[in-house]
């Protein structure tokens, strides 16, 4: 009984000192120590040491430690380890021997000051300051091995990380000994940035060395100083997030700072009380850019990824607000491209660092907004929005409408991936309204009137682009008018020299398979359609140019009404897409699409209630009975693991390569279709090898509904993302979709699988390896061409950085002379596309468009029969059309909206087409028509391209929700009385 009793003090003893014990113990060392702990758990928790770290990994110790039964003597051992691990703090606390609490408070403040100031601290002469720290007994013998094979492999700062963490774990007093070691090594600098005084090579060492806790003289370190008194007014969240990473030792530097600090803010913001403090301090290099903008001017910053610029926009938009003047307080607006970036924006940046002096707020597409935007203009200070969002509320202010937002509301627009203010594009849109009123107030002020204000504007962007430039004067033109269309006084950029990142880059090139029995299948199935339907293909099968030949065709046989190449033509595109997927992914992948397409092509020939037959044509029943037949050999050798395409092999071996070299690897795997991201991460989440090694893997898709794979909602990526942040994900399969602004600090490799486009996005997707080492791999994929893609986007980028060069040498009249005749020309070009749009709308609104079924010649309905909901859904309530189509559950297209949802598609009854989906909007059935199932026939002459409704600009009545809830409710009446 009286052992039992100890056993529970010594069990509330640790659970007590549980906080204390995760910050002090070094697992992998006590664990050579605990012969009670058997070896498969021993293993477990170096397995998760490696994984999640070392605190995650203490937790684990602890908690077998205080497994029940417990052995004789195992308190006793438990503190022997720490003992015999240099553990020495630890044992003191398990000996109920811990330090009083005024120094354990000075102490805790030491390492909140040392975690504050890593980022300057991590610079010293790492091998100098061990060597030194090892003399003073400040780091045991283990200590200075693990510093040193960090040093020799990582580099000196990821050596310095592992000092620092290793001297924090030691007993109370380390700090003054380790001021004093960075005074002997010559670190002066540092030295005084900690607490030491300046004159102190001066007086010897004799002089006593100044605690945390005394009251600093105006002399002394006041920057340390206040770093201490701040830590006691920061937000615990930071506080603790701070403590957990320097304890780590974490590989990467930017993991290695409070969550607050990124790599892009320097020490000084740390000594200043970080994000809770009143001001930013940016390095050289940001202050170089953001200078101009300080003075008002607006400009563009040109920095690669990583580099902070979005940190360099919160200091610009403080300093902005700070200081206005005249009476007119500041509107700052931040727009995106991406709804992901709203949050990431608003949450990472702009709140931690504004909150406590101005309002913040963030609104995307997905928000349920209970006040409108304009109110939402009206009560912030900083709104962080998508551009779209902006811009349909500037077009209500246009139309004289009382909720709209005008360009004199706001003070500062900051526009983030502004290389995309180029035509056709929403940021274009509100910088030609802008360089519009620009204009008028030039004409204002010659007529001495008063002129509209105009907000600042701040571009950001990593890569402007060449536009597919060819020769230097087109690249410069190309950028000078992304300049002219944001209204840039200057293009600023400038040399990162220390804080330059440049991942390491590889192409992993493939061999053709010796054999391809699967693909040879494809290929004479497709040969015998060609021969079917009289067509003769002018390219490769499988490839791209394959792809654009097929869909021309089917394009031109709808509207010839050449029902045989039509169908024929969209079969062959699903094959041609099943070869590219067996070059990309699996076979059985690629047999799975094909299947599922026939199998759902075959299901729209049938009804539900089979009420009435589908045709099938002649040629219809050739193309499923030729699936069929050689249905059985294609997924035989879909399982034939010999066949597999060389690229999956190489993606495999990298993989591997990264989370076996790697302490903590996380990355992204860029891919070219949504379907292929998704039958990737299939791929690795079936593979047992890559759970072996911890790989926990997930894809992000776009939003977008035009293609045939579901889209992901915003919901649903932001969901990925932040598992991905937090790492609960580590690999990431990804679309172009988290090309641009993806802030990852822990991310540290990136593999483009078969997917090249252009420069800009080559730039993008190599900055999304933030950390120290990162990796940037090319895997080539068959017919992709990414290594020849690759070579010119290099040529490219150097031809971009050259023009830049040769725009930022220009004076300042030239530069200015040039930019006017580019806005000239934008304004002049706008109005005659606004002009043209407008009597084109004039003559579309009295337009006759008629529709008739894709499949079959069949008429459907006229443009009269079509009405609007939402300006968005174009519905045929008619009686006539009721009678036109079947009704089937659709499960893929369920969503539920705050007015109405889709559970059903509509589909032709003669020929199973699908036209659309129903809607139930308010309680009342509405078929909703989707344009690319139709045939467009407007004013006589037949549309072979017509896949988005935006692509013919009529004009529809908006949707009569009360006559239409009349009509319903008659026809209830009336089948009330039939039933009486």
């Amino acid at each position: 009984m009286a052992s039992d009793n100890g056993d529970i003090s010594y069990e509330r003893l640790i659970e007590d000192y549980r906080p204390r014990l995760r910050e002090l113990v070094v697992v992998d060392r006590v664990l050579d120590h605990i012969q009670f702990i058997e070896t498969a758990q021993k293993e477990q928790i170096r397995q998760k040491a490696r994984t999640d770290g070392n605190i995650v990994a203490t937790d684990l110790l602890i908690s077998a430690v205080l497994k029940k039964p417990h052995t004789d003597g195992w308190f006793r051992a438990f503190v022997d380890a720490l003992l015999h691990a240099g553990c020495e703090s630890a044992a003191e606390y398990m000996q109920v021997n811990p330090p009083e609490p005024e120094v354990e408070a000075e102490n805790d403040y030491c390492v909140k000051l040392i975690q504050l100031l890593s980022p300057s601290l991590v610079d010293m002469k790492t091998d100098v300051v061990s060597l030194h720290c090892f003399a003073q007994n400040l780091l045991s013998k283990d200590d200075t091995e693990l510093i040193k094979t960090a040093t020799a492999t990582q580099g000196n700062r990821s050596g310095a990380r592992e000092l620092l963490s290793c001297i924090v774990r030691g007993r109370p007093g380390w700090f003054s000994v380790f001021l004093e070691v960075l005074r002997k090594t010559e670190h002066q600098h540092l030295y005084e940035l900690t607490g030491g005084s300046p004159d102190s090579d001066k007086k010897g060492s004799g002089e006593k060395l100044p605690s945390v806790k005394d009251e600093p003289m105006e002399s002394e370190a006041p920057a340390a100083a206040e770093g201490c008194e701040s830590l006691q007014s920061m937000d615990i969240s930071y506080t603790e997030q701070g403590e957990a990473d320097l304890y780590e030792g974490a590989p990467t530097e930017s993991s290695q700072l409070p969550k607050s600090l990124t790599p892009s803010q320097p020490a000084s913001v740390a000594a200043a009380g970080g994000p809770e403090s009143a001001d930013i301090v940016l390095r050289d290099y940001q202050m170089d850019v953001a200078r101009p903008a300080l003075e008002g001017k607006n400009i563009i910053i040109c920095l690669p990824t990583g580099s902070g610029k979005t940190r360099v926009a919160v200091y610009i938009t403080k300093k902005h607000l700070d200081h206005r003047t005249g009476g007119r307080s500041g509107k700052v607006v931040v727009l995106v491209n991406k709804v992901p970036l709203v949050e990431q924006h608003y949450s990472a940046e702009f709140l931690p660092f504004l909150k406590h002096t101005y309002k913040v707020e963030r609104v995307s597409g997905d928000c349920q907004l209970k006040i409108s935007f304009t109110e939402i203009v009206k009560k912030n200070d900083v709104i962080i929005c998508t551009a779209q969002i902006l811009e349909n509320f500037l077009e209500r202010s246009n139309k004289g409408d009382d909720e709209g937002v005008n360009l004199s509301d706001l003070s500062l627009i900051v526009i983030d991936e502004c290389h995309h203010t180029q035509k056709g594009e929403v940021y274009n849109h509100i910088m030609m309204r802008y360089l519009t009123q620009k204009l008028k107030n030039t004409r204002l002020k010659k007529e001495q009137k008063e002129a509209m204000p105009l907000p600042q504007i701040l571009g950001l962007t990593a890569s402007p682009g060449v536009g597919g430039a060819t020769k230097m004067k087109a690249a410069e033109d190309h950028i000078l008018r992304i300049c002219a269309n944001l209204d840039a006084y200057k293009i600023m950029t400038t040399d990162l020299g220390q804080y330059q990142r440049e991942p390491r880059k590889l192409i992993q090139t493939v061999e053709d398979r010796r054999e391809d029995p699967f693909g040879d299948v494809i290929k004479n199935i497709m040969n015998d359609i060609h021969a079917h339907a009289e067509l003769s293909p002018t390219s490769d099968l499988g490839s791209q140019n394959y792809e654009q030949w097929v869909v021309q065709k089917e394009r031109i046989a709808a509207t010839e009404e050449n029902q045989k190449v039509r169908v024929c033509s969209e079969h062959l595109r699903q094959y041609n897409e099943g070869l590219n997927l067996s070059n990309t992914i699996r076979m059985r992948d690629s047999f799975s699409f094909l299947n599922k397409y026939h199998e759902e092509e075959i299901k729209r020939k049938t009804t539900p209630d089979e009420e009435h037959d589908i045709k099938i044509t002649d040629t219809e029943r050739f193309l499923f009975n030729l699936f069929k037949e050689n249905k059985e050999e294609l997924q035989r050798l879909a399982e034939k693991p010999e066949y597999e395409n060389d690229s999956l092999s190489k993606l495999r071996i990298k993989i591997l390569h990264e989370f076996s070299s790697r302490e903590s690897a996380r990355g992204i795997i860029f891919t070219k279709t949504r379907r292929s991201a998704i039958a990737l991460s299939q791929w690795i989440q079936e593979n047992p090898k890559f759970a072996d090694i911890g790989v926990k893997a997930s894809h992000v898709i776009g939003g977008g509904d035009q293609s045939v794979v579901k889209p992901m909602t915003n919901t649903e990526q932001r969901d990925v993302l932040n598992k991905f942040r937090n790492g609960e994900v580590n690999v990431l399969i990804a679309t172009t979709v988290a090309e641009e602004g993806l802030d990852i600090a822990a991310c540290n490799f990136v593999i483009r699988y078969g997917l090249v486009t252009n420069e800009i996005a080559m730039i993008q997707a190599q900055g999304r390896g933030r950390a120290e080492d990162s990796s940037y791999t090319l895997v080539e994929v068959k017919n992709s061409g990414v290594a020849e893609k690759e070579c010119v986007n290099e040529y490219r980028i150097n031809m971009m950085n050259k023009a830049i060069t040769k725009i930022r040498a220009l004076n300042q009249a030239d530069y200015d002379k040039r930019i006017y005749e580019f806005q000239f020309q934008a304004i002049m070009e706008e109005k005659v596309r606004m002009s043209k749009k407008k009597q084109k709308r004039m003559q579309d609104e009295k337009g006759d468009v008629k529709f008739s079924c894709r499949s079959c010649p069949k008429h459907v309905c006229t443009g009269d029969d079509i009405q609007m909901i939402e300006n968005m859904h174009r519905v045929n309530v008619t009686p006539e059309f009721s009678q036109l189509f079947t009704k089937r559950e659709n499960a893929t297209l369920q969503e539920r909206l705050l007015d109405y949802e889709t559970n059903y598609y509509i589909a032709c009854k003669n020929c199973g087409q699908r036209w659309g989906s129903m809607m139930l909007y308010r309680g009342i059935d509405c078929p909703c028509l989707h344009v690319k199932n139709f045939v467009v026939t407007f004013n006589g002459k037949k549309i072979s391209k017509c896949t988005k409704w935006s692509e013919l600009p009529i004009k529809f009545p908006v949707f009569d929700y009360a006559e239409q809830a009349r009509r319903v409710t008659e026809s209830l009446d009336d089948e009330d009385d039939d039933a009486e």
